[in-house]
């Protein structure tokens, strides 16, 4: 079991029916609060028991006290697999942009960029099972609920996986700041893989060469990068870019 926290992430979290909530927690003196009142209700008609009790213990349920006063306890997050995530793209019509994350071990950017990638329009994030953050309740919390609804795959070698989506015609690009290339510059209009190296270190050498591309992201300032979920989302942002404008410039569309 697994707890999510905060208004929004519950919210999201009872919205989308994706996992089972088994308790839904509240801060005493607080159930009857608007907001809190309606997430009492959804989570009684999803067949979950309701409980108040005192903020400490809302505390040691998420390990936090930025909780909001609501915390529930859910089943484990269940990892998708890249199939899945290429077939919500097929099933919308769309072709596939995901986005592949190579050693991010903060929680707080996994759930940054599941927050972008959802926003954006991508089909899904997918992670290593090694050296890699994973979906936890700061994860969710800082996805803001997205990972409710924008699936995260998980695997086991992320170059490999590379070479398995390369033969389902999706093409990988990799963020690099020594790119020869900015973004804007390359074709992310089409199915695509962005891959996003880990704090500090960014892309691995093995996995960067297994990349079909790489793209920078220009730099204005002195600081010479950006972190990996900002990257993300100005990466995520130039393909959702890219992709609107060639919808717009497709007859019938």
């Amino acid at each position: 079991m697994r707890t999510v926290y905060g208004v929004n992430p519950v919210r999201e979290l009872l919205r989308a029916g994706a996992a089972e909530v088994a308790e839904l927690w509240l801060a005493e003196g607080r159930s009857r609060d608007g907001g809190l009142a309606e997430l009492s209700r959804r989570a009684e008609q999803a067949g979950a028991k309701v409980r108040a009790a005192p903020r400490a213990k809302l505390d040691r349920l998420a390990g936090t006290d930025r909780h909001q006063g609501v915390v529930a306890v859910v089943s484990d997050y269940r990892y998708r697999e890249v199939e899945d995530l290429l077939a919500a793209a097929r099933s919308r019509g769309e072709p596939p942009l995901l986005v592949l994350l190579d050693g991010v071990e903060d929680p707080q950017n996994l759930g940054a960029i599941v927050r972008s990638a959802h926003a954006l329009g991508a089909h899904g994030v997918v992670i290593p099972r090694d050296r890699s953050a994973s979906v936890t309740s700061a994860a969710a919390k800082a996805s803001a609920g997205a990972v409710e609804h924008c699936p995260v795959a998980r695997v086991t070698n992320l170059a490999q996986t590379l070479e398995e989506l390369k033969g389902q015609g999706v093409w990988s690009v990799a963020t690099a700041a020594d790119a020869s290339r900015d973004l804007g510059e390359i074709d992310l209009s089409g199915p695509v893989a962005l891959v996003v190296g880990g704090e500090g270190r960014g892309v691995r050498p093995l996995v960067r060469r297994n990349c079909d591309l790489e793209g920078r992201i220009p730099m204005a300032g002195r600081v010479g990068s950006l972190n990996a979920s900002a990257a993300a989302a100005v990466a995520l942002y130039e393909a959702a870019r890219q992709r609107r404008r060639s919808r717009a410039e497709t007859p019938g569309e």
